[in-house]
């Protein structure tokens, strides 16, 4: 994609997302975002820069355009920063671990909040403000502190696996042999000043995105329902933060309220494509929580102690999803019902025994809730990090309730581990165990597989054609459901050869010990070597190669959209990558 289409998207996507922001103010609506900017703010330092503003003509597409040129093989902004400017950290906080390029992020990825005590207002380095920064509406959002910026990725892949979304479990690229537009991103946000210590401020985040990935954060029963559960649709539009925020410095070190939709908290890796080391994404990320609803409360304790509690509806549901019921099509299967179905299977157990009857003990009543995981739930977190910022560990049990089956509520425990070794080296590492209980059992000839074929669940396939939550496969065949678990291990090994270029090992075990996440019940491991070559601050590439082996059964090359596993296999071999242009 041109530079030129960058700009053009960026100004059409500007318009509606100025919309969505007036009518979010108007409605108190707020969401969250990772902890980690889209572009990490650089540093407000005195700086001589290698141009002036005037330098950038008076035209908004020849300022945009000429800004990108200043800006290219340099790691920072070319314009001279103000020496009075105030310091971009508070003066006794840890130094920030790392820089950007070549990586992700600044510090340390912790979720559900603007990064505390090292974030000043509209401190994004963004060719779109700049070139506006002369109008009338740049001069308005430049003195209300409110940005407008983004990014476009385009990605590809060749792979040893061929059949439609044959790539998956593997994610994003879950296209065999393809080009496609990843994400085209806009935010518009204020961020609060999280640095000063005298006054209460606040802040709000109003995000777009469309693309191939809005199937990653897709939130039950909001924007995405008909797209990706009726239709299937390759490429569709989101809003995965749509949040508001309070600073209050006064308590303790700084406490941040957050509240809306947002990024859920744990994890290395987030969804929105710049915060993460490579293109693709480990199982580990691919199958947990993606967004969260609700309330988010971060409170610094210390220069080195975070704290954090929230109260969110479940996980990736609309929490208006909780009040929400549809028919049970199937409360009681017989022989005549199954028939009705269509779908051949014989109405027999695993051992070819007919069944004369099948009761409905996991749905009984003659209707149940959309999403059964649409309750209230509780986020809580511990952060530390050591004065140095060699190490940092964090700690997170996410979005925990009853644990009833529901479109995707996991009970996640777990969390991440970041050491440095050197200016060039550090390892990210994160591990976490996940459950459901009460998931039906769809392995062939058990109760729970004729119930969940003829429309006895919420999840179904009369309820969700496509990319529906699975099932689990049950140790014991004559259950009607189980509680399905996963466990993870993963760690990114990380070299920094030059102040642009970086390397990333990924290396990962994913044990999907019922099948439920996947939907075909394996251990797997995945190794991938991943590059980040950054031309500018605003544009970057990143090819990899990756090998994926599933253990137990054969996980690749299934035609998920239809279940066809005539062709499936145990490995793959992806060679993938993408391009990022920011604005």
């Amino acid at each position: 994609m041109s530079i030129s289409s960058v700009g053009l998207f960026a100004g059409l996507l500007l318009g509606t997302a100025l919309g969505a922001t007036s009518a979010a103010a108007a409605t108190d609506a707020a969401d969250t975002t990772p902890a980690v900017p889209a572009t990490p703010a650089a540093a407000a330092t005195a700086n001589p820069g290698t141009i002036n503003d005037a330098d950038l003509g008076t035209s908004v597409i020849g300022r945009f355009f000429a800004y990108q040129a200043a800006e290219w093989g340099k790691a920072a902004s070319p314009l001279a920063t103000d020496p009075n400017a105030p310091p971009s950290r508070r003066a006794d906080w840890a130094p920030a671990p790392e820089t950007s390029p070549p990586y992700p992020f600044t510090e340390y990825s912790y979720g559900g909040t603007t990064l505390l005590g090292v974030n000043r207002p509209a401190s994004v380095d963004s060719p779109l403000m700049v070139a506006i920064a002369d109008t009338g509406l740049g001069k308005a959002m430049s003195r209300a502190h409110i940005q407008a910026y983004g990014w476009v990725d385009v990605g590809g892949n060749l792979s040893t696996s061929s059949v439609r979304q044959g790539n998956q479990p593997a994610a994003y690229a879950f296209a065999p042999n393809t080009v496609t537009l990843d994400q085209a991103v806009l935010y518009v946000e204020r961020t609060p000043d999280t640095v000063q210590s005298d006054h209460v401020d606040w802040g709000f985040r109003v995000a777009g995105m469309y693309g191939t990935n809005y199937r990653y954060t897709a939130s039950r029963g909001f924007l995405v329902d008909q797209g990706l559960y009726q239709r299937n649709k390759a490429m569709g539009f989101d809003m995965p933060m749509i949040y508001g925020e309070v600073f209050v410095p006064q308590v303790a070190q700084g406490l941040l309220i957050r509240f809306g939709r947002f990024i859920s908290l744990p994890d290395i890796e987030a969804q929105l494509a710049p915060n993460n080391y490579m293109y693709t994404h480990s199982l580990a990320y691919t199958f947990d929580n993606y967004t969260n609803q609700g309330i988010q409360l971060t409170l610094a304790a210390t220069k080195n102690l975070f704290l954090q509690l929230g109260l969110t509806y479940g996980s990736d549901t609309a929490p208006w999803n909780a009040g929400q019921k549809i028919p049970n099509l199937a409360q009681m299967i017989t022989p005549a019902l199954w028939a009705q179905n269509g779908n051949g299977a014989a109405f027999a157990d695993a051992n070819g025994h007919p069944y004369g009857a099948i009761s409905n003990t996991l749905f009984p009543g003659a209707t149940f809730k959309r999403d059964p995981g649409a309750v209230p739930s509780i986020t809580a977190c511990v952060r530390y990090q050591t004065s140095s910022a060699r190490d940092n560990i964090y700690l997170c049990a996410d979005a925990i309730n009853s644990g009833t089956w529901g479109y995707n509520n996991l009970q996640w425990f777990g969390g991440t581990y970041y050491h440095k070794f050197s200016d060039t080296m550090h390892v990210a590492l994160e591990s976490y165990t996940l459950y459901q209980k009460h998931v039906v059992n769809v392995d062939a000839g058990s109760p729970g597989y004729f119930l969940y074929y003829a429309g006895g669940t919420p999840f179904s396939p009369q309820y969700y054609p496509y990319n529906g939550p699975s099932g689990a496969q049950c140790a014991d065949p004559t259950a009607t459901s189980c509680t399905a678990h996963v466990f993870t291990a993963l760690a990114y090994w990380n070299w920094q050869f030059s102040p642009m270029n970086n390397l990333s090992l990924r290396t990962e075990y994913y044990n999907d010990e019922q099948g439920q996440r996947t939907g075909t019940k394996s251990r797997y491991w995945e190794m991938g070597l991943g590059w980040q070559h950054w031309f500018s601050a605003q544009i970057e590439v990143r090819p990899e190669v990756t090998y994926y082996r599933s253990i137990d059964a054969n996980a690749f090359n299934i035609n998920v959209a239809t279940g066809d596993a005539s062709q499936a296999k145990n490995h793959q071999l992806l060679v993938a990558g993408d391009l990022i242009v920011h604005f």
